[in-house]
C-alpha cells in the first residue's frame, strides 16, 4: 500500500502494479480496494499499463476529512493523477463513473475515459429513487443505523427485492457494507440529479470532448442500456459498446480485453481518437512507477 495527500489532506491509499501508461481505477458504491471488482480488473491490466486501485474518501485505508463535497473527490482523483505522472487514462465503474465523468468534465489531465453502468435513470423504465433519497439516507447515518442504511440504498437506488435485501444482512460480505454505509451520502451527491427518471440535463457534461468509452452488460436490465446509451449520445466522442453476457456485476475477464483494446487505441478502437491523445500528452507513470509510493 502507497499514499498520496489530497489539496484538503487527506490521505489516499493507493496500491499501484504493472508497467506502461498509467490507468486509475475508480470504484463505485461500497467498494474499496480490498472488497470490490477493480483489484482482479487491475492484474488484468498490468499485463499493459501501470494501474491504480485507490481507496474513495471514508473507505478502506484513506482518511476522511469534513465536510464532504464532490469537489474534493475530485480533487481526489488529481492527486492521483499527479501521482501517476501527471497524466492518465480513468476507468469509472457505476457511481464510480459518475465520479470519473464529473473529473473530466472539470477538466483533469484525463487521455481517455471508460465508463461502465454509471447508475443514471433517464426515463420510466424503472422507478427512479425516491425524491428525499438524499435527505432519508443522512438521516438514517445520523440515527446510528448503518445497517437500515445499506438496505435503504439497495431497495430504492439498486432496485433489489426486499426478500433479497431482509438476507443479505446474514452474508459473510454484511459486516464489510456497514462499514462505509457513510459513503452512501457521498455516492448520492455524486449521483444528484442523474437519478429522477428525466433525461440527462442539457450540457451536462458538454466540456467532456476526450475520446470516452461508454460500455454497458448485455445482460443488465433495460433502464440501464438506456441510461448508457443517453451518456453516450450526451458526449461528443464517445464510443457505445454493450458487452455480451454481461450484468452490472462484471466478469473482469470480459471486460479487460475492451479496456486494454480502448486504451491502447488498438483492435476496434484503432485510430480513434489517437490525435486528441497526442495532443494532451501519453498518460505519465510507465516503468518509473512501477513499484514503491510515496506521500506528498
Amino acid at each position: 500500500m502507497s499514499t498520496v495527500v489530497s489539496k484538503d489532506g487527506t490521505t489516499l491509499a493507493f496500491d499501484r502494479i504493472g508497467e506502461g501508461p498509467a490507468v486509475i481505477l475508480v470504484d463505485g458504491a461500497l467498494c474499496h480496494r480490498s472488497s470490490g471488482p477493480n483489484g482482479p480488473l487491475a492484474a488484468l491490466l498490468a499485463e499493459r499499463f501501470t494501474v491504480y486501485t485507490y481507496d474513495r474518501r471514508g473507505r478502506g485505508d484513506s482518511g476522511d476529512t469534513a465536510p464532504y463535497a464532490v469537489e474534493r473527490e475530485v480533487e481526489d482523483l488529481e492527486a492521483l493523477i499527479a501521482e501517476a505522472g501527471g497524466s492518465a487514462f480513468v476507468y469509472g465503474i457505476s457511481s464510480g463513473a459518475a465520479l470519473a465523468l464529473e473529473a473530466a468534465d472539470r477538466g483533469l489531465a484525463i487521455g481517455r475515459l471508460a465508463l461502465y453502468e454509471a447508475p443514471f435513470i433517464v426515463d420510466d423504465s424503472r422507478p427512479p429513487v425516491p425524491r428525499d433519497y438524499r435527505a432519508q439516507i443522512s438521516e438514517l447515518l445520523a440515527a446510528g443505523r448503518r445497517g437500515d442504511t445499506v438496505k435503504y440504498f439497495m431497495r430504492r437506488a439498486v432496485g433489489l427485492p426486499a426478500l433479497v435485501v431482509a438476507m443479505m444482512r446474514f452474508m459473510p460480505a454484511w459486516s464489510g457494507l456497514t462499514a462505509v454505509a457513510h459513503t452512501l451520502a457521498y455516492d448520492a451527491a455524486v449521483v444528484a440529479g442523474t437519478q429522477s427518471g428525466e433525461p440527462l440535463p442539457a450540457g451536462r457534461w458538454a466540456s467532456v470532448t476526450l475520446p470516452t468509452l461508454v460500455a454497458v452488460g448485455g445482460k443488465s436490465p433495460g433502464w440501464m442500456h438506456n441510461a448508457m446509451a443517453a451518456v453516450a449520445d450526451a458526449l461528443p466522442d464517445a464510443r457505445h459498446h454493450t458487452l455480451k453476457g454481461q450484468t452490472h456485476i462484471v466478469k473482469p475477464q470480459a471486460l479487460a480485453p475492451v479496456l486494454i483494446d480502448f486504451f491502447a487505441g488498438s483492435g476496434q478502437f484503432a485510430g480513434q481518437g489517437a490525435d486528441r491523445i497526442s495532443a494532451a500528452g501519453l498518460p505519465g507513470g510507465g516503468g518509473q512507477h512501477a513499484s514503491g509510493g510515496r506521500s506528498r
